[in-house]
Protein backbone atom coordinates (compact mmCIF):
# COMPACT_ATOMS: atom_id res chain seq x y z
CA UNK A 1 0.00 0.00 0.00
CA UNK A 2 1.47 3.42 -0.71
CA UNK A 3 0.45 5.73 1.44
CA UNK A 4 -0.40 9.55 -0.31
CA UNK A 5 -2.73 10.58 2.59
CA UNK A 6 -2.89 10.43 6.13
CA UNK A 7 -4.75 10.85 9.17
CA UNK A 8 -3.26 12.01 12.32
CA UNK A 9 -4.52 12.39 15.59
CA UNK A 10 -3.06 13.50 19.30
CA UNK A 11 -4.40 14.14 22.80
CA UNK A 12 -2.80 17.21 24.56
CA UNK A 13 -0.19 14.95 25.82
CA UNK A 14 0.97 14.61 22.00
CA UNK A 15 -0.15 17.44 20.66
CA UNK A 16 3.23 19.28 20.67
CA UNK A 17 4.89 15.87 18.57
CA UNK A 18 1.92 15.73 16.20
CA UNK A 19 2.36 19.36 15.22
CA UNK A 20 5.59 18.43 14.12
CA UNK A 21 5.01 15.12 12.27
CA UNK A 22 1.71 17.18 10.36
CA UNK A 23 4.81 19.70 9.12
CA UNK A 24 7.32 16.46 8.57
CA UNK A 25 4.18 15.28 6.28
CA UNK A 26 3.19 18.18 4.38
CA UNK A 27 6.54 18.82 3.64
CA UNK A 28 7.16 15.36 1.98
CA UNK A 29 3.93 15.42 0.20
CA UNK A 30 1.61 13.90 2.08
CA UNK A 31 -2.23 14.82 2.52
CA UNK A 32 -3.14 15.18 6.34
CA UNK A 33 -6.28 15.54 7.75
CA UNK A 34 -5.67 17.01 10.81
CA UNK A 35 -7.77 15.15 13.41
CA UNK A 36 -7.08 17.04 16.55
CA UNK A 37 -6.77 18.07 19.31
CA UNK A 38 -6.12 21.72 18.80
CA UNK A 39 -3.51 22.52 21.34
CA UNK A 40 -2.05 21.55 24.29
CA UNK A 41 -3.53 23.18 27.21
CA UNK A 42 -7.05 21.71 27.67
CA UNK A 43 -6.98 18.21 28.74
CA UNK A 44 -9.00 16.12 26.13
CA UNK A 45 -9.68 12.47 25.94
CA UNK A 46 -7.52 10.09 24.04
CA UNK A 47 -10.28 7.69 22.61
CA UNK A 48 -11.45 10.58 20.86
CA UNK A 49 -8.92 11.01 18.46
CA UNK A 50 -7.83 7.57 18.50
CA UNK A 51 -11.72 7.03 17.43
CA UNK A 52 -11.84 9.58 14.76
CA UNK A 53 -8.42 8.80 13.20
CA UNK A 54 -9.50 4.75 12.60
CA UNK A 55 -12.61 6.01 10.90
CA UNK A 56 -11.25 8.28 8.88
CA UNK A 57 -8.60 5.14 7.16
CA UNK A 58 -11.98 2.79 7.84
CA UNK A 59 -13.73 4.64 5.42
CA UNK A 60 -11.23 5.22 3.53
CA UNK A 61 -11.06 9.08 3.74
CA UNK A 62 -7.65 8.56 3.83
CA UNK A 63 -4.84 5.51 2.68
CA UNK A 64 -3.36 5.69 6.79
CA UNK A 65 -3.20 7.14 9.89
CA UNK A 66 -0.79 8.31 12.44
CA UNK A 67 -1.60 8.27 16.37
CA UNK A 68 0.06 10.01 19.65
CA UNK A 69 -0.71 10.76 22.81
CA UNK A 70 2.28 10.36 25.99
CA UNK A 71 2.29 6.67 25.60
CA UNK A 72 0.77 5.57 22.58
CA UNK A 73 -0.71 2.57 24.68
CA UNK A 74 -3.96 4.64 25.37
CA UNK A 75 -4.74 5.85 21.87
CA UNK A 76 -3.15 2.61 20.22
CA UNK A 77 -5.82 0.74 22.32
CA UNK A 78 -8.93 3.09 21.14
CA UNK A 79 -7.69 3.11 17.27
CA UNK A 80 -7.96 -0.81 17.63
CA UNK A 81 -11.26 -1.08 18.78
CA UNK A 82 -12.27 -0.55 15.18
CA UNK A 83 -12.92 -3.35 12.69
CA UNK A 84 -9.65 -3.13 10.22
CA UNK A 85 -7.66 -0.97 12.10
CA UNK A 86 -3.97 -2.26 12.60
CA UNK A 87 -2.62 0.51 15.13
CA UNK A 88 0.83 -0.69 16.26
CA UNK A 89 2.80 1.33 18.70
CA UNK A 90 6.38 1.76 18.24
CA UNK A 91 9.47 2.90 19.97
CA UNK A 92 11.95 3.09 17.34
CA UNK A 93 12.77 2.33 13.52
CA UNK A 94 12.87 -1.38 13.67
CA UNK A 95 9.39 -1.94 15.27
CA UNK A 96 7.77 0.93 12.80
CA UNK A 97 9.44 -1.17 9.37
CA UNK A 98 8.51 -4.57 11.21
CA UNK A 99 5.10 -3.34 11.94
CA UNK A 100 4.48 -2.94 8.23
CA UNK A 101 6.38 -5.39 7.02
CA UNK A 102 4.94 -8.25 9.03
CA UNK A 103 1.48 -6.97 10.45
CA UNK A 104 0.33 -4.52 7.39
CA UNK A 105 -0.06 -1.99 10.30
CA UNK A 106 -2.08 1.02 8.90
CA UNK A 107 -2.14 3.03 11.88
CA UNK A 108 1.28 4.22 13.61
CA UNK A 109 1.39 4.75 17.20
CA UNK A 110 3.99 7.09 18.87
CA UNK A 111 3.99 8.39 22.88
CA UNK A 112 5.51 11.71 22.90
CA UNK A 113 6.74 11.15 26.27
CA UNK A 114 8.52 8.00 25.04
CA UNK A 115 10.24 8.67 22.02
CA UNK A 116 11.92 11.87 20.84
CA UNK A 117 11.05 13.90 17.69
CA UNK A 118 13.99 12.42 15.70
CA UNK A 119 12.90 9.13 16.99
CA UNK A 120 9.64 9.49 15.95
CA UNK A 121 10.18 11.01 12.52
CA UNK A 122 12.63 7.93 12.17
CA UNK A 123 9.92 6.18 12.70
CA UNK A 124 6.87 7.75 10.76
CA UNK A 125 9.39 7.51 7.30
CA UNK A 126 10.06 4.00 8.26
CA UNK A 127 6.49 3.47 8.49
CA UNK A 128 5.49 5.41 5.42
CA UNK A 129 8.03 3.94 3.25
CA UNK A 130 7.97 0.19 4.17
CA UNK A 131 5.91 -2.14 1.57
CA UNK A 132 3.79 -5.33 3.44
CA UNK A 133 5.85 -8.12 2.65
CA UNK A 134 2.88 -10.40 2.07
CA UNK A 135 3.70 -14.24 1.61
CA UNK A 136 3.08 -16.17 4.96
CA UNK A 137 2.40 -12.90 6.70
CA UNK A 138 -1.34 -12.74 4.94
CA UNK A 139 -2.60 -15.87 6.81
CA UNK A 140 -1.73 -14.06 9.62
CA UNK A 141 -2.50 -10.67 9.10
CA UNK A 142 -6.22 -12.32 7.88
CA UNK A 143 -6.63 -13.84 11.58
CA UNK A 144 -6.57 -10.48 13.34
CA UNK A 145 -9.71 -9.29 11.09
Amino acid sequence: MAFKSIAIGSDHAGYDLKAKLVEELRSSGYEVLDCGTGDATNSVDYPDFGKAVAEAVTSGKVDGGVVVCGTGIGISIAANRHPGIRAALCHDITTARLCREHNDANVLALGARLVGEVVAKDCLDAFLTTEFAGDRHVRRVEKLG
